[in-house]
């Protein structure tokens, strides 16, 4: 990276305090600052060198500016009105997600309640929604039911994008009441999301693939897609879908079918 070099041997493998400071474009002591939290007057400027710095990925950057943002807030505090998170959609989209017939469609907000889902969604999700106390929470089904291990089919790295992913909402969201409780609720009860959540990972998972054993059709693998509702806002609307031709595709059919059934 161009570094002059400071001298001495390192112990740990990455920047000294020093060396990120001048990647960064600020004096060392203003970078000590930042990391005691003083973050009041910090420019985009600032916060891009930083970010450059430590080579944060885009969910990383957007936490950083949001910490800062808490920071600032908190510098200069005003009366705060109450976080609120949406808990229900629109009708127009209600009936939007109904009319999508095929594919499997969950809607969430930012702290992973299950605002809405389409009659498959809730059938693919029908262990997590079905007896959960309202609202169901993804993140309280992957931590506190025994029957998410079995339902995920790769369970130990869906915990670590479930708790990123709240990390990121906390760091947006650092004056949500139901938030703090629901982290404190699952910090107390599991000692894995307790050792997760201390890692402070942050991350944003907006496609990828799931891979889950349904109950009643079996083994599902199932690509992603996660979108913001714009008429919505704080609402995100996951759709969910198979490859043509494979057996999960046929599998999620046969959900499609069983749920028609049910509903008939």
């Amino acid at each position: 990276m161009g570094l002059p070099d400071f001298g001495g041997r390192r112990r740990v493998p990455g920047l000294r305090r020093e060396e990120v400071a001048l990647v960064a474009g600020m004096s060392a002591e203003y970078y000590k600052r930042l990391e005691r939290g003083h973050a009041a007057g910090v420019s985009e400027a600032v916060i891009d060198g930083v970010s450059r710095a430590l080579r944060l990925d885009e969910a990383e950057h957007a936490h950083l500016h949001d910490l800062i943002r808490a920071a600032n807030a908190g510098a200069h505090p005003r009366p705060r009105a109450r976080t609120a998170r949406k808990s229900q959609l629109t009708s127009g989209m209600s009936q939007t997600i109904d009319a999508m017939s095929t594919v499997p469609v969950f809607v969430q907000n930012g702290r992973l309640d299950a605002v809405a889902t389409n009659r498959l969604g809730a059938a693919l999700f029908s262990e997590m929604l079905v007896g959960a106390r309202p609202p169901a929470n993804a993140a309280r089904f992957i931590f506190l039911e025994p029957r998410a291990q079995t339902f995920y089919r790769e369970w130990e790295a869906q915990t670590r994008q479930i708790v990123a992913v709240l990390r990121a909402e906390a760091g947006r969201s650092p004056y949500d009441r139901q938030l703090s409780d629901l982290v404190g609720e699952l910090s107390t009860r599991s000692d894995l999301f307790r050792k997760l959540w201390g890692a402070h990972d942050v991350r944003e998972h907006r496609t990828g693939l799931k891979l889950v054993h349904h109950p009643v059709v079996g083994d599902l693998d199932l690509t992603f897609q996660a979108m913001d509702l714009a008429s919505d806002r704080g609402l995100q609307m996951v759709v969910f879908s198979a490859e043509p031709g494979s057996p999960s595709q046929e599998r999620l059919q046969l959900l499609a079918n069983v749920a028609e059934t049910v509903r008939g």
